[in-house]
């Protein structure tokens, strides 16, 4: 067979691939069992213990040469100044129809499973401003205690002395305690690794990522240690086959706070309190005053500092990186977007309806 043929045959799997997923995302209940439960399972772990030993990132590596091959391939259209648009067509198809296989086997089928709260069994309802300002005031209460077990002074910001090689050494063991509780969420085999990336993605706004091919968990080496933790657990959650990021920033929420290490405790703590804060500010500015003000002010340095990062580092290409992946989110059934993230308070609330705080 030849490569023009094979490339029309991989075209028009394409077309009957991305109509597949249109008809398996209505069953998420098939999904779960049979693939999030089941297959997924195996290939992940399989995927990490061929790549996690690895000290620099593969999938990385795989994103440079994916990139340099377009590249090569405008140039030479530029040098020639000839294209066959047929045959490029064709090429360009086949090419998007292997990724997109590896894509959904590897991990992207995920999008398509049944939602967190049924398998964690609590109701996930919509709660009002209410709600929210009595849950805040709780969450308060505990991320102070936290931070002053730690620090011993509410004024003082907490000083992390591990280096951040040693914290993702320790993640998995804040998923071995999670998993006493949610054996669903076990986790084997880490692969964690910093992205080759960090500097484009900071200026992008992006604290990590999973790559869907290899599975590696891509952390941005460049964010503020105390918030370093809980991020590292978000993308571990992605690893375990959650991969709404309302959901996977829940996950790595409890993933954080169950850990034996009160640095992943605040890291939980403090990220689940800025969302809520966020929330609070958006729709009562004056109560947001009001509760800020019975913060730690060590708390409320950290969160300056944290914020002060990412300013120094906003452009004008990050609202458009952010709208690709808004439209990524969506494609994926993610109706919200990249507002997805923001539901995590959602799933705090109604959680704790019946967990204690």
């Amino acid at each position: 067979m030849n490569k023009q043929k094979t490339y029309k045959i991989l075209t028009i799997v394409l077309v009957m691939q991305w109509a597949f997923i249109q008809i398996i995302a209505k069953f998420p209940a098939i999904i779960e069992q049979f693939y999030s439960k089941g297959l997924y399972i195996y290939v992940s772990k399989l995927l990490r213990i061929i790549f996690g030993w690895l000290p620099i990132s593969i999938g990385d590596i795989l994103y440079i040469f994916i990139g340099l091959t377009i590249l090569k391939g405008i140039y030479k259209i530029i040098k020639t100044k000839k294209i066959h648009f047929k045959a490029t067509f064709f090429k360009i198809g086949a090419i998007i129809s292997i990724l997109f296989f590896l894509f959904h086997f590897n991990w992207g089928f995920n999008y398509f499973r049944e939602p967190l709260s049924k398998s964690l069994n609590f109701e996930k309802t919509t709660y009002n401003t209410t709600d929210l300002v009595d849950f805040t005031t709780k969450l308060i209460i505990k991320t102070n205690q936290v931070h002053f077990s730690i620090t011993k002074n509410d004024t003082v910001v907490v000083a992390n002395n591990m280096t951040k090689k040693q914290l993702r050494a320790l993640s998995p063991s804040a998923y071995k305690q999670l998993a006493l509780k949610y054996p669903q969420f076990k986790f084997e085999t880490a692969s964690i690794k910093h992205s080759l990336f960090s500097v484009p993605l900071t200026y992008m706004g992006f604290a990590g990522y999973l790559n869907p091919i290899t599975n590696e968990a891509q952390v941005n080496a460049l964010i503020p240690k105390n918030n370093y933790p809980a991020t590292v657990c978000h993308e571990i959650a992605h690893q375990v086959g959650i991969a709404s990021e309302s959901e996977a920033n829940f996950v790595g929420y409890l993933a954080s706070i169950n850990s034996k290490d009160a640095h992943f405790n605040y890291a939980g703590y403090l990220t689940a309190l800025r969302y809520c804060l966020y929330e609070i500010y958006k729709t009562d500015p004056n109560q947001f005053e009001i509760i800020k003000s019975t913060i730690n002010t060590g708390i409320l340095k950290d969160m300056k500092n944290n914020q002060e990062f990412w300013e120094s580092y906003q452009n004008w290409s990050e609202k458009y990186f952010k709208s690709f992946y808004d439209l990524f989110l969506k494609a994926n059934k993610q109706k919200s977007g990249i507002r997805e993230y923001n539901k995590m308070v959602a799933l705090l609330i109604n959680y704790y309806k019946t967990e204690k705080l």
